[in-house]
């Protein structure tokens, strides 16, 4: 475990959030949310090792081999439907799904290549990076380019075009770091499309402990569009973009880890298709009007950024 200093600025770091547990996978160990008293920045302490966070994405992370069952059938063909696109246009694309353009694009964290296939169809030659072995063979076996090595050891004489980060930056040891080595991997003028959740959220505010993007222990550090956009401008970006989306599956997901979630148990109901899909209408039907607002606020749930290298 890594000492309680800023991973930003090493400044001091207080308490803002304690008995802070995992919600999702049942992980026993509490963990806690500490803010820099000089940057701002937040972050969950103890942080694991590199090593350590290695296995735990082997172990429990988004993609551990399920395949051809009842849930992963139904996503597939929600996600390859029209009824998708037009989602997208309503709830947000924090996964910069609809992006289109020409060049090469880099996928950090591709998981199973889900998001590598609308790269392709819009137009770019997109490769992946995912430290989960399992996930990067069946991307592999989609015809992409995968690499399961940490962006900072990635080395090409090929730069990317567009380097997408689509809620990956949290789950960084060193997010500077990683935005260093992203600023060397783009061609002068790339972009980098960053998704991450929005410590400002009027739903971190009224879920507490409960809000799903704690998402302990694998997101490390804990942004507000003010920290994100001055580490970029640090890291010698141009803002090009910053917004807030609020997907409605997150808010399902905060509220079912609200009224289900006990420490140390899988919290099972996050992957009951019938009751998220029920909620999710619910959601987006009638409480359209205050999310947004609270996106057109600055409070939305996620921060949508663009920035280009200069």
């Amino acid at each position: 475990m890594q000492k309680n200093s800023c991973v930003i600025c090493a400044g001091r770091l207080v308490l803002k959030l304690d008995h802070v547990h995992d919600t999702r996978f049942g992980i026993v160990y509490p963990y806690s949310v500490f803010q820099c008293e000089q940057c701002d920045l937040e972050q969950t302490i103890p942080l694991p090792t590199q090593v350590e966070l290695n296995g735990l994405y082997e172990q429990y992370y988004n993609f551990s081999g399920e395949r051809n069952t009842r849930y992963t059938k139904l996503r597939g063909l929600f996600l390859n439907s029209a009824l998708y696109r037009l989602w997208l246009l309503i709830d947000g694309d924090i996964a910069f799904q609809t992006l289109k353009g020409s060049g090469r694009l880099l996928d950090v964290g591709c998981n199973e290549g889900r998001g590598l296939e609308f790269f392709r169809r819009n137009g770019f030659d997109s490769e992946g990076l995912e430290l989960n072995s399992h996930a990067a063979e069946i991307a592999r076996s989609k015809g992409f380019i995968v690499h399961t090595s940490t962006l900072e050891d990635v080395h090409l004489e090929n730069k990317y075009d567009v380097i997408v980060l689509s809620n990956v930056l949290e789950h960084s040891l060193n997010p500077a770091t990683m935005l260093k080595a992203i600023h060397g991997l783009l061609n002068p003028g790339g972009r980098v499309c960053i998704s991450c959740p929005n410590n400002q959220s009027w739903l971190c505010k009224a879920f507490g402990r409960f809000w799903i993007n704690w998402h302990v222990p694998f997101h490390l550090t804990h942004f507000s569009k003010r920290t994100l956009s001055e580490l970029l401008v640090q890291n010698h970006f141009t803002i090009e973009k910053a917004q807030c989306a609020t997907p409605a599956l997150w808010v399902s997901h905060s509220i079912i880890t609200r009224l289900f979630f006990i420490p140390g148990k899988v919290t099972s109901q996050l992957r009951s298709a019938p009751l998220v899909a029920g909620m999710i209408l619910l959601i987006r039907g009638i409480f359209f009007p205050f999310l947004w607002l609270g996106n057109l606020l600055g409070r939305g749930d996620c921060l949508v950024i663009v920035a280009s290298k200069h």
